[in-house]
């Protein structure tokens, strides 16, 4: 396993632990609230988490047909003093959440895990569907700036023959990776400056895995690692020694 550098600022806004999962048809949102009698101490604050579905489609008329919107309650949403620690225990899904500051990867994993370990005594999934961990970044690059490819090695490029000067940028990247299996999203976009002297740029590192697991099936919790690295290898690559000095 790679070893990585830790940095005393890193930018790591929030970070993701999630583990789709198809549960027994009779588990429902009474079962789940039980959850919290385990965790309430740590996570003393509880709320109902809600989902809704809509959207449009296109009739063979030619009409644009309204979906109505559905959904409803389908988990919980657990909260520490803090506000810095989430975990939700969903109908579909298991997610742990940590705000910034962010401490390092083997204490996020290990509560992660610990948290699980009672999902899985409370709602008895009987598959995992998806692993997936999520990183979002926040650098904030300071000003003036010549070009991008200083801080990160990732970004739009715009033909010589336009305006060279870019306010304002979304763009995503969906990269395959097999040998894992696993599919990296890769997500860049520049936020509003709140000062002047710097621009911040939001890095955002969702990578996750479809394979099928066995929930008593102890190895799929080494997906992660190879996750882990994957986010690790793609963070590492796209920054410059110019923005890692900004996190020292």
């Amino acid at each position: 396993m790679a070893e990585w550098t830790t940095f005393p600022n890193a930018p790591i806004t929030e970070a993701l632990l999630d583990i789709r999962v198809q549960l027994p048809e009779d588990v429902n949102l009474a079962q789940l609230a039980t959850f919290y009698d385990s965790v309430k101490e740590r996570y003393p604050n509880k709320r109902e988490r809600l989902s809704w579905q809509g959207g449009m489609k296109l009739t063979p008329t030619g009409d644009v047909e309204v979906i109505q919107s559905q959904g409803g309650p389908d988990g919980y949403l657990l909260t520490s003093s803090d506000g810095k620690q989430i975990v939700q225990v969903r109908l579909d899904a298991f997610t742990s959440n940590r705000l910034r500051p962010y401490d390092r990867w083997e204490t996020f994993r290990d509560e992660a895990r610990d948290l699980w370990e009672l999902y899985v005594k409370v709602a008895q999934p009987k598959q995992i569907t998806r692993t997936a961990l999520r990183y979002i970044n926040r650098i904030e690059i300071p000003l003036p700036m010549r070009d991008f490819k200083d801080y990160i090695l990732t970004v739009p490029e715009i033909a010589a023959e336009l305006p060279q000067g870019l306010a304002k940028y979304l763009m995503q990247l969906v990269i395959p990776v097999p040998e894992i299996p696993a599919t990296a999203i890769i997500t860049e976009a520049m936020e509003p400056a709140a000062e002047p002297t710097k621009v911040p740029l939001i890095f955002d590192i969702d990578v996750f895995s479809s394979k099928v697991f066995e929930v008593k099936d102890g190895e799929w919790w080494q997906v992660f690692e190879k996750l882990r690295d994957l986010k690790n290898n793609i963070f590492f690559r796209s920054i410059t020694d110019k923005t890692k000095e900004l996190f020292q």
